[in-house]
């Protein structure tokens, strides 16, 4: 029988690990190598720069204009006259938003995303309701993204191309998704030159577009006077304001990528409030100008909508006729379109995972949202994102105006409930200084157009996508209740069963008893200090007594998103890991028995904790390795999903390399 193989250092390798070891190599080919948490330089090139941050996350807010203007101006249909109003009042609510989140940035400058938001200042479960719109939000962010980018490519495209669209989105989708996997900061250089093409050409065809009609605008405003007139004749002052209210609504999607700015701080530049101001002008300039003279150089040009191709299609190829670039500019436009709107679904990669991971750390969903790849990524939140983007894209079958109902829906709830919860942070803070009005005015008017533009989409699109995303939303909101609550039940019962036992008395001996490695040696694996730590050592001895003449704790200290906030998160979390196995080490020495620790700090819990169980395996050869599970009376299937299985998986990893390994069940009573 031929036996294990042997590494280059000598020791065997289990099929497994061999085969472990051509994944990592293939995944480390694809995603890139893992990241060194001891690199003090590690987050300084991992964050970004103003800039790129436009770049980044910016591009979402900026990208909306290839499909939230369209949509505003369809809604008019004949009356197109009240783009002139649409344009200027769509450049205003995005400054007045703008500015509104400028203010949540300096409020909450290590990330003011909505949940946080609305947690802090209106309570828990506030926060929960706007973190579950605001993860339905990114993963439309992304499928919209992705759709109206098909939209855009598929405009100069034969019609009967059109049939390889939805493929060709859901390819997009995954490659974006792996791209996200190595980290935010490459993805987004990637795609910079893109951005920057969308701009250039954009900024062309709107400026030189209006520069050109400006001798027309004596008879555009008198033309656009007597439709005026005629329209009000015929719908009264009423049916005006309200056809003006139903377009200004449905092209809420214009404003949707506003938040994404205060929501990533986290990755930004120090000083990170300033960086993230100035990407908010950025993006806030852009967006108005862009949206804004996007429906102005519909009315000038005459632009209606045909079959197959976007109204911006439409436009650019009203404009080459005039002007002598070429149906080259047409493509090479909607190119740039189709690609920034690529970027654009960067905001879901990014800011997604990032809420869930907020999320987990407050236990409204599973906690192993919290964890980061070796490429200090949400790993798990990024394929989450893309399996439910690739979800409603399938449901929706790429179609941008469904996919945008609901959108804007979820936007504008988690909108309104931070300029809600601002509205709260001034009103109380009314007695520090007259300052107050001035920063409270501007929350309650973005309170208001952003509960205006809610209210009238729900009602005039319920039946067209709006009950899908509410029913979606509510359904992912009482899940998150549930889960909160099964998290708070299993931590009392733990908390009755080991009542009093963490504060056993811990006096360490004046002189500490010799660890002999040649003796028998209990390796006892545990997380931070705690009863479930405490159990697990005690029954080990009881279980043998007198065996063990030794003690070694091991442990891991997992680097979450709550850890990762630079250099400092991960140095603090080392030392509190060393703190909480010195208490465990004082605890066995008070007992008279030898011990010492061994800790660490990794996203690979499983791989790291076979390379230390294996280095103390050689310093004390005679070692039995023992972990604590939590048993459920009454096993469930989602049980494995919210509790980790680590036990299980270290022990059969060193089981094959010799060593032995024994699980000691703390039973969780029904």
């Amino acid at each position: 029988m031929s036996g294990p193989a042997l590494a280059s250092d000598g020791s065997s390798q289990s099929p497994s690990q061999e085969k472990q070891t051509w994944f990592k190599r293939g995944k480390h080919l694809v995603l890139g190598a893992p990241r060194d948490l001891r690199d003090r330089q590690v987050f300084h090139r991992l964050s970004i720069v103003a800039f790129l941050a436009w770049v980044g996350l910016g591009a979402d807010g900026l990208s909306s204009s290839a499909y939230g203007p369209e949509e505003a101006f369809r809604t008019l249909g004949e009356h197109t006259y009240l783009a002139i109003a649409l344009a200027l009042v769509t450049a205003l609510t995005v400054v007045v938003i703008s500015i509104a989140y400028s203010g949540v940035i300096e409020e909450f400058p290590q990330g003011g995303g909505g949940y946080m938001v609305a947690t802090k200042l209106l309570g828990s479960s506030a926060g929960v309701v706007s973190g579950c719109a605001l993860l339905v939000d990114y993963v439309l962010t992304i499928t919209i993204s992705i759709a109206a980018a098909g939209d855009a490519l598929f405009s100069f495209l034969p019609m009967e191309w059109r049939s390889i669209k939805l493929p060709a989105e859901v390819l997009t989708l995954a490659a974006l998704t792996v791209l996200n996997l190595r980290g935010v900061r490459e993805s987004v250089m990637v795609l910079t030159p893109l951005f920057l093409l969308f701009v250039l050409t954009h900024a062309v065809l709107i400026f030189v577009g209006i520069g050109l009609k400006s001798p027309q605008f004596p008879d555009m405003l008198r033309e656009a006077s007597t439709d005026f007139s005629r329209g009000l004749s015929t719908l009264g002052w009423g049916g005006i304001l309200l056809l003006f209210l139903h377009a200004y609504s449905l092209g809420g999607g214009t404003y949707t990528g506003i938040e994404a700015v205060s929501n990533g701080l986290s990755i930004m530049r120090e000083p990170r409030v300033q960086t993230g101001k100035r990407t908010m002008v950025y993006m806030a300039a852009s967006l108005a100008m862009t949206a804004g003279g996007l429906l102005f150089s519909y009315l000038l040009w005459d632009v209606s909508f045909v079959e197959g191709k976007t109204l911006n299609a439409t436009l650019l190829e009203r404009f080459v006729e005039v002007v002598p670039l070429g149906y080259t500019f047409v493509i090479l436009t909607l190119l740039a379109e189709g690609a920034i709107l690529i970027v654009a679904a960067q905001a879901g990669f990014t800011d997604g995972p990032r809420v869930l991971s907020n999320m987990a750390l407050d236990s409204w969903v599973p906690r192993r949202f919290a964890s980061l790849s070796d490429r200090l990524t949400a790993q798990n939140g990024i394929l989450m994102m893309g399996l439910a983007s690739l979800g409603a894209m399938v449901y929706t079958q790429g179609d941008v105006r469904h996919i945008v109902v609901m959108y804007s829906i979820n936007v504008f709830v988690t909108f309104s409930m931070t300029e809600l919860s601002m509205v709260r942070l001034w009103w109380g803070r009314r007695s520090h200084g007259p300052h107050w009005k001035k920063r409270i005015s501007i929350h309650v008017v973005g309170l208001f157009m952003c509960v205006t533009i809610l209210g009238v989409t729900i009602i005039e699109k319920f039946g067209y996508g709006g009950w899908v995303t509410l029913l979606i939303t509510g359904g992912l909101i009482a899940l998150c209740f549930w889960i909160r609550r099964h998290y708070r039940t299993i931590n009392q019962r733990l908390s009755t069963l080991f009542a009093g036992l963490i504060e056993t008395p811990t006096v360490p001996r004046s002189t500490p008893a010799t660890l002999d490695p040649s003796q028998p040696t209990a390796g006892v694996l545990v997380g931070g200090y705690s009863g479930l730590g405490i159990h697990t050592t005690m029954t080990a001895l009881k279980n043998f007594p007198s065996q063990f003449k030794n003690v070694v704790f091991i442990s891991i200290s997992v680097v979450d998103s709550a850890a990762y906030r630079g250099e400092e998160g991960i140095e603090e979390q080392q030392r509190r890991t060393e703190r909480d196995l010195q208490r465990y080490v004082d605890f066995v020495q008070a007992h008279g028995i030898p011990a010492t620790a061994r800790g660490s700090t990794a996203t690979d819990v499983i791989s790291e904790l076979e390379k230390i169980c294996n280095q103390v395996a050689k310093e004390f050869p005679r070692i039995t390795f023992f972990a604590g599970q939590l048993v459920f009376q009454r096993e469930r299937w989602y049980q494995p999903l919210l509790h980790n299985q680590t036990a299980f998986a270290i022990q059969k990893r060193l089981h094959w390399a010799g060593l032995t390994m024994v699980i000691l069940p703390t039973r969780v009573p029904a």
